[in-house]
């Protein structure tokens, strides 16, 4: 038998194919079927819908727990980004006393200051991301213009820093969407899981997603 999919032979797109995450939450729905098996199991007698209904309360307690540790993980995604924007304050504020920052910078700065890294949503997690890659993008160049400056131990340390806050923001973010994936798949596990989310009228979850501005960015050269 010929494979389905021959990566030899193709079809192929030479045009290459960009890809985007659905914001959409998807409602767990069960039908008639699954009402008529939890009848069919008491039934049959009620050692079967006893335990039954124990493994959905085991579910129930599962799904629970699985919220928390979604709600502790995004909780560790805020503390890197609360820490990206005390870098971002602190060399904003050695370089200002040297140079007359960019208008786009102070203001970014300002509005961090005003309590914009406490949105505790995912979009606000988004916007907070995006803002402050904006903001040290237009902030390093002008601090690499300036030699005195790229020497000062303090400027130095803050950039070193922030390059470690990104990569503990996309590891944070990595671990965050494999527990979204955990999630997803489960609510979709019938019977007693998808009975259970359905009942309780969860939803599936949506992973981080990079903004448009971001993509854009990386499609760039940098060298």
């Amino acid at each position: 038998m010929a494979n389905e999919l021959d990566e030899m032979n193709g079809p192929i797109n030479a045009a290459g194919r960009d890809v985007s995450v659905i914001d959409k939450q998807l409602p767990i729905q069960v039908g008639l079927g699954s009402l008529l098996f939890e009848i069919l199991l008491w039934c049959l007698g009620i050692v079967p819908g006893f335990i039954f209904l124990f493994m959905k309360i085991a579910a129930k307690n599962y799904f629970r727990q699985l919220q928390q540790k979604l709600q502790a993980e995004a909780s560790e995604i805020d503390n890197y980004l609360e820490q990206r924007v005390q870098v971002l304050q602190n060399v904003a504020g050695l370089v200002s006393k040297a140079i007359d920052l960019d208008k786009d910078v102070m203001k970014a700065v300002a509005a961090f200051r005003g309590g914009a890294a406490s949105a505790g949503t995912d979009a606000g997690r988004n916007a907070v991301s995006q803002g402050l890659d904006m903001a040290f993008g237009r902030l390093f160049p002008q601090v690499e213009a300036y030699p005195e400056l790229r020497a000062h131990t303090a400027i130095a340390d803050a950039m070193q820093q922030n390059r470690y806050l990104q990569q503990e923001i996309t590891a944070a973010r990595s671990l965050y969407n494999d527990t979204v994936m955990q999630w997803n798949t489960d609510v979709y596990k019938w019977p007693t899981k998808m009975i259970v989310a359905a009942r309780s009228g969860y939803t599936t979850r949506i992973p981080f997603t990079a903004s448009a501005a971001t993509k854009a960015e990386a499609r760039k050269a940098f060298f």
